[in-house]
């Protein structure tokens, strides 16, 4: 399960870097718009697939809600190999591949479920953990096998038998459909159902034999609190909304900032997310021995005003405006430091004329993003510093909303809550990126960053509320003392 955790999120995020990029190189007609909605199908396929694959889950073995799902990202990775093939309309080939590359990451949702299912309340904190830093693993793989990629080029090889361009976009993809077919060998091979009860205590699943019913006993008698499980999907929803944007605009927001070229942002941003991805895992194995000390409302309270600095040191300050792409003289970039600065026409520079036949690509901040031309830079400072908070904020989020969520819903097969939290942070990572591509392209930066940084002050308050109600279902109903879980 941990195993099948990280291919999952290693089929997300070994190509966010370059999705960009890729897109503008086989469909010219893409904008930064379409861009939110390419990000955003592989979570609305997510979304429809997690509640299925969870109440399938909960009524025939694992293994088959697992391996079909596995299989389905296979296929879709195959086929986002391909989208530069036809003629015309490559972008929409391209939003279907992420949907069903996403459609069979809905099986997140299983392996949640099962692990909810195969551990104590004293064993939770700590497998819930495991799981998030097998996933921040991926999440960290994921940029590395794409800047290690880049080294092949942008034309890379063509395998003419095959039809395939083998290049830097391709190459990652390819890469992870070979990863999906190890796992589902290991399905077959490895995997085992488990199930117990809060306190530890092993009985009959229908998951081991597909057929019967679950034996339960009076532990799991009592209603769960769905004011806890509202609110815990509405703070997950808050969690991946907020990253999902971080994810998003990484790549866009170094392009426009730093005047970095497509390859240079790819590169460039690989690495930064891989940094993050090992703070995740530290800071992974730091909350399971902290949660024992200070209980994970405390440390989702914690990871969230972490979460809510990182957007705020976000938000552009200072006079510095960025670099402006002129789109009619292609490649020519000119700093500017005042917004009410007059500049001179392009021909008054004789060091910035270029030859007829120039073809390098246009760096800067587009003259078509309005905002460009009276916003401030964000300093590459605030940018590194920035990531380094909400790579601290977001693992912390993450790992102890999916603990407390586990807690709450008790014993009882949790297949399908599991889908429905799943689907909760699926439609933040659709609305997220969407969210962001539309505020970043027509408003700009500071407009985007401040409305997160209001969100998550909502989350906030709303925790608050809910604070005394987000305990275990068997402290709940009195079956366990509290510092017991």
């Amino acid at each position: 399960m941990y195993l099948t955790m990280f291919l999952s999120s290693v089929g997300f995020s070994i190509v966010i870097m370059s999705v960009w990029p890729y897109l503008q190189k086989i469909d010219p007609t893409a904008d930064a718009s379409f861009l939110g909605w390419i990000i955003a199908s592989y979570s609305i396929g997510q979304m429809v697939a997690s509640p299925l694959f969870g109440l399938w889950s909960n009524y025939r073995p694992r293994r088959e809600p697992l391996v079909v799902s596995t299989a389905i990202s296979v296929a879709a990775n195959c086929l986002y190999a391909y989208v530069h093939l036809p003629h015309s309309h490559n972008k929409y080939y391209m939003l279907t591949a992420r949907a069903l590359v996403g459609f069979g990451a809905g099986n997140v949702a299983v392996v949640r479920s099962y692990i909810a299912g195969a551990t104590s309340l004293t064993e939770r904190t700590s497998a819930m953990a495991n799981t998030s830093a097998c996933q921040a693993v991926g999440f960290i793989l994921g940029p590395v096998f794409q800047t290690c990629f880049t080294l092949i080029g942008e034309e890379g090889v063509m395998w003419k038998f095959l039809s395939l361009q083998l290049n830097m976009y391709t190459a990652p993809v390819l890469f992870g459909a070979l990863l999906g077919i190890i796992n589902i060998i290991l399905i077959f091979a490895i995997f085992r159902e488990h199930r117990v009860d809060d306190l530890g205590r092993q009985y009959k699943s229908i998951n081991s034999d597909g057929e019967g019913s679950d034996v339960l006993d009076q532990n799991t008698e009592g209603s769960i609190d769905h004011v806890a499980v509202v609110a815990l999907n509405i703070l997950f929803f808050v969690i991946l909304f907020v990253f999902a944007v971080f994810e998003t605009i990484a790549t866009p927001l170094t392009m426009d900032m730093y005047s970095w070229t497509r390859k240079e942002a790819v590169f460039n941003n690989g690495i930064i997310l891989s940094a993050i991805g090992i703070e995740s895992v530290i800071v992974f194995m730091v909350v399971k021995t902290l949660s024992k000390k200070t209980g994970e409302r405390a440390i989702l309270h914690a990871g969230l005003l972490i979460v809510l600095v990182g957007f705020f040191i976000l938000l552009p300050w200072g006079k510095k405006l960025p670099n402006i792409q002129w789109q009619e003289i292609k490649n020519i970039t000119i700093p500017r430091t005042a917004p009410s600065e007059m500049l001179a026409p392009f021909w008054s520079y004789p060091e910035l004329q270029l030859p007829s036949n120039h073809t390098a690509e246009p760096v800067g901040c587009p003259v078509t993003q309005s905002w460009c031309l009276n916003t401030p830079m964000i300093y590459l400072a605030q940018y590194i510093s920035s990531d380094v908070l909400i790579g601290l904020g977001y693992p912390i989020c993450n790992v102890m909303s999916y603990t407390l969520y586990s807690k709450v819903l008790g014993p009882k097969p949790q297949g399908v809550y599991m889908g429905w939290l799943t689907a909760s942070g699926s439609g933040a990572r659709i609305l997220g990126p969407v969210f962001v591509s539309q505020i970043y392209t027509h408003l700009g930066p500071r407009w985007a960053f401040s409305l997160i940084c209001g969100v998550v002050v909502v989350s906030l308050l709303l925790l608050e509320i809910v604070y005394k109600r987000l305990i275990a279902f068997s402290v709940r109903y009195g079956r366990m003392q509290e510092e017991n879980c």
